[in-house]
């Protein structure tokens, strides 16, 4: 299977002069669909997700996997903007139609459903849309629910610094921008949990997760009215659990309940 590229313009302004500063990754199914999923990348990770993409692939969605804004090949500032803009770029540009920039033609899907898939960092993201109106559902991955509410493994001045050491340009934001998130208000589902659609979320977390605390997940689910599947183990878990049975069984389920 083939992956293509594409290019998205998000939501909020551009922060590098140029509109379409999200670079996706994108996969079609095999057959006709009109159904949709947007991949939300953990932070940092190297963006590979082929495998996910042709599982979900396979089983007749078309699969995107973008790039936040200055990150990875994407143009722009990592958070100047909020990530959740970045998502609502791609869902908004799935809809209008987007490029193939390689036969330069125009891939016109007209989705009927478009599902959220966030893991970690990208969690919040998917959280985030649960309020957008074109967005079907969301399924959130070991989700960051609150940025003020850091474990004890992983402080923020720790993640921050690591991230700034280990991965050097693949992330291109100020260290102010990053202590946006500190502030409680800017990207984070907790502060906005009442704008949110908590019958279009569904949760996966396990509660010996050292790097996202499985209490303030509970109560997050429980405050939104979220459905919540927490497991006795698991740890911080990737998008990759979603291929295994047990827990694609759990999220088709879930999708059932949406179908057009």
């Amino acid at each position: 299977m083939h992956l293509s590229r594409t290019r998205f313009s998000a939501v909020g302004g551009s922060s590098s002069g140029r509109k379409e500063d999200i670079v996706a990754e994108f996969l079609a199914p095999r057959k006709r669909s009109r159904r949709a999923i947007v991949l939300c990348d953990g932070l940092p990770t190297v963006p590979s997700k082929r495998v996910l993409m042709e599982f979900f692939s396979k089983k007749g969605f078309w699969v995107f996997h973008p790039r936040y804004r200055g990150s990875w090949e994407s143009g722009g500032e990592l958070l100047k903007y909020s990530p959740a803009k970045d998502i609502a770029g791609v869902v908004e540009g799935v809809c209008k139609g987007f490029k193939n920039p390689w036969s330069r033609k125009v891939v016109r899907l007209r989705p009927k459903e478009i599902y959220i898939i966030g893991t970690s960092f990208g969690g919040a993201a998917a959280l985030l849309l649960s309020r957008h109106p074109k967005v079907t559902a969301v399924v959130a991955v070991s989700p960051v629910v609150d940025w003020t509410k850091p474990s004890k493994d992983e402080p923020f001045d720790r993640f921050v610094g690591f991230v700034r050491r280990a991965f050097g340009e693949a992330y291109r934001g100020k260290l102010s921008s990053w202590k946006k998130l500190k502030s409680g208000k800017f990207y984070n589902p907790a502060a906005e949990i009442k704008k949110l659609n908590g019958k279009k979320i569904f949760i996966i977390h396990a509660k010996d997760d050292r790097t996202v605390l499985w209490k303030p997940v509970a109560e997050f689910a429980k405050q939104a009215g979220a459905q919540l599947f927490m497991l006795k183990r698991g740890g911080h878990m990737s998008s990759a659990i979603l291929a295994r049975p047990r827990f694609y069984g759990k999220i088709n389920k879930y999708f059932k309940k949406f179908k057009n």
